[in-house]
């Protein structure tokens, strides 16, 4: 989730909007696998030739970018796509960001640029629009409560029932509030992060739901005072993708990238690196 000031070190929040399936559930299709030597640089079908063009939003923020510049490789999604880039055979001078709003880049039609990487969930109504690349992280939910409030002391998800709770409209935090702790009192939304974050500070609300890395920089950063009451996992996992154009010929290989950085390891170095402070707080069931 999103805005306020970039503190060094520490976790911030940027908008993790997903709109999750109705009814019955589907899943994503999943990537074709490229043809033998089909991802070889020379034969990727680019928006610019010779130039690997990757979007984010802007402002970017804490652990997903440091500095609020992607280009410098530092920060999780930064370096994720620099080595999604190294394994198509791209220098780091061959990489080109652009800025693309949270919003905007799942919205259907042609883009310019071959992926994005926002924390945007892969769900079956979006990929219904674009593009997605196998994760490259799944992140869980967390329930943040400010001093004092009676939802601080929650030890299970049925401890939170008769909390106000907010949470972001359009969010997977809100289908995870629906879902796994179904309050008896609908929870309250709000348009975007920073009013989100100004109705925990406000005591509007007795709790808010958001990712975990984004839970932690809230309570580090942003409202003194507050705690993670406990974490949970989302319905069907909150899985990160890289984002493509509908029909993208790159997505195999992005796909393809992303395997082989997982399987080296490399992904959960690069986690462990910028992610690892998103853990010690208490699952909730």
């Amino acid at each position: 989730m999103h805005p306020s000031r970039r503190l060094a070190t520490l976790f911030f929040l940027i908008a993790l909007l997903v709109v999750s399936a109705c009814g019955e559930k589907e899943e994503p299709a999943t990537p074709a696998k490229p043809a033998a030597n089909a991802c070889t640089k020379d034969k990727l079908a680019l928006k610019t030739p010779g130039q690997l063009t990757v979007a984010t939003d802007k402002p970017a923020f804490p652990p997903y970018f440091e500095d609020n510049d992607p280009s410098n490789g530092k920060g999780f999604e930064s370096a994720v796509a620099y080595a999604i880039a190294q394994e198509l055979g791209f220098s780091k001078g061959e990489v080109k960001w652009t800025v693309v709003p949270f919003n905007s880049s799942y919205a259907p039609g042609p883009k310019d640029f071959d992926f994005d990487v926002n924390q945007i969930s892969i769900s079956p109504k979006r990929a219904k629009r674009v593009d997605f690349s196998t994760p490259y992280y799944t992140a869980p939910q967390a329930v943040v409560a400010p001093k004092g409030s009676p939802a601080a002391g929650a030890k299970s998800l049925a401890d939170l029932k008769d909390a106000q709770i907010g949470v972001q409209i359009g969010t997977t935090s809100l289908d995870a509030v629906d879902e796994k702790i179904q309050p008896t009192q609908q929870a309250k939304v709000f348009n975007d992060s920073n009013d989100v974050v100004t109705a925990l500070k406000q005591k509007q609300v007795d709790a808010i739901v958001t990712d975990l890395p984004t839970a932690f920089y809230i309570t580090a950063a942003q409202v003194p005072g507050s705690q993670i009451v406990g974490q949970f996992e989302a319905p069907g996992g909150d899985a990160w993708g890289a984002l493509l154009e509908k029909g993208s010929q790159l997505t195999p290989c992005v796909s393809q990238a992303v395997d082989k950085l997982r399987s080296s390891g490399r992904l959960d170095e690069l986690e462990q690196q910028w992610m690892g402070q998103a853990a010690g707080a208490p699952e909730l069931r």
